[in-house]
């Protein structure tokens, strides 16, 4: 069954040659420069069009749309269900989540993760420590015996009902953890595109001015098994990650609160130049030049954060459900100490492994659910929703002060 909405063919972007002569030499010029320009082009931006064309030969996508065509997003119960992309212009508009375009040609199955891209991708934590669900009992912490579980990353999941704003999907998954106990769970995931007015009244904002697109994911997790879920025997929460085009002008701005208790243990020290800190916000760059993760505990937390493209004049929000509660999974990738005294918000920046392979490049925006005991039948929800807004710098502006807290003007590139 064909579950797109609707769609156009792709029509390749043309340079407008009639208002110029040209002696043969300089035709046989631009047209080399030409075709090399398109092809760079559909490698570094793609269109919407592009993308939904790209997914269609090789998946079932689901097209949802709101305010007429304009804003539309793309969703793939074969790859669980994600976000893959977004768009707040129609099929010709720009395609703001990040793609893995060679993998999903390829057909090929790796062994440790399979990053298709998305903006909004359903994981579960801990990845790290004695209740990872990504690690082997007894294996080292380190990428080599580092794998994603099947069902967050090759299984599809069961796409139930939609409508032309809404999407509902579901996963039984069976994840054994890094100290051998397992789970039996159920995932339900409704993705909701929103119209100007709901973006509106979310964000406390106006829209005008700017091109825009926002959806949310609802998720939750249920107990299926027979047993309770226990501290001691591991707990699992819901993790929430969006991968974005990166750029040498992308900032991600993390607005905190109280005294900053900032994680950057992950993948070693951050690069001075990539990480700045202010008494209000955290800036992290999102080039995807350099491996490097950050992240906020729960006291430090604030229900919103986002990034800046300068290059491409495009403020990202997340906004996500945030709970006083203070146990959170612990996803370093050693024993620890304290399971229970993990991150709220991570970012993410890709770049090269030790031994040169990259995945992306792009960089991550990430909420997650707070961890809790579950009996039989007991669940945890978790909202994140994903906005962007695309216009002049001055219109931009005023939604970072106005919802960050943060002029984009004392940013230096």
């Amino acid at each position: 069954m064909i579950r797109v909405i609707s769609f156009v063919k792709t029509s390749i972007d043309k340079v407008d040659v009639k208002q110029h002569i040209f002696q043969p030499k300089s035709c046989l010029l631009i047209i080399i420069l030409c075709i090399l320009g398109c092809s760079q082009m559909e490698e570094t931006s793609h269109n919407f069009q592009h993308d939904l064309d790209l997914l269609k030969k090789y998946t079932e996508p689901i097209v949802l749309k709101s305010n007429g065509d304009q804003c539309q997003l793309i969703l793939v119960p074969e790859y669980q269900g994600r976000v893959m992309t977004s768009t707040s212009n129609g099929l010709g508009g720009s395609s703001y989540g990040w793609i893995n375009d060679k993998l999903i040609q390829s057909g090929e199955i790796k062994s440790h993760i399979n990053a298709y891209g998305g903006e909004d991708r359903f994981w579960v934590g801990p990845e790290g420590g004695q209740f990872s669900v990504f690690f082997e009992q007894d294996n080292p912490f380190n990428l080599d015996h580092w794998h994603t579980p099947a069902a967050i990353d090759t299984e599809p999941f069961q796409f139930d009902t939609f409508s032309d704003t809404q999407a509902q999907l579901s996963k039984t998954m069976h994840l054994v953890n890094y100290s051998g106990y397992e789970f039996k769970a159920k995932v339900d995931r409704k993705v909701t595109i929103f119209n100007s007015s709901e973006i509106e009244k979310n964000l406390n904002i106006t829209t005008k001015g700017t091109l825009f697109v926002g959806y949310q994911s609802e998720n939750i997790l249920t107990n299926l098994g027979q047993r309770s879920w226990k501290k001691n025997t591991g707990l699992l929460s819901i993790w929430i990650l969006g991968m974005f085009k990166p750029s040498d002008d992308t900032w991600v701005i993390i607005p905190y609160k109280n005294e900053l208790n900032l994680n950057t243990s992950y993948f070693g020290a951050v690069p001075p130049e990539k990480l700045k800190i202010t008494d209000k916000v955290i800036l992290f760059k999102g080039d995807g030049k350099s491996r490097s993760k950050i992240g906020l505990p729960p006291k430090n937390a604030q229900s919103l954060f986002g990034s800046f493209d300068a290059a491409n004049k495009v403020l990202t929000i997340v906004q996500f459900s945030l709970s006083d509660d203070q146990d959170y999974v612990n996803s370093l990738w050693e024993i620890q100490k304290a399971p229970y005294r993990g991150d709220v918000i991570n970012s993410y920046n890709d770049g090269p492994t030790e031994n040169g392979d990259q995945i992306g490049p792009f960089y991550e925006l990430e909420s997650s659910s707070p961890t809790k005991e579950l009996d039989p039948g007991q669940s945890i929800k978790h909202l994140h929703n994903t906005y962007h807004f695309e216009g002049d710098f001055k219109t931009l502006n005023a939604l970072s002060k106005q919802m960050l807290d943060f002029d984009l003007s004392s940013i230096e590139y």
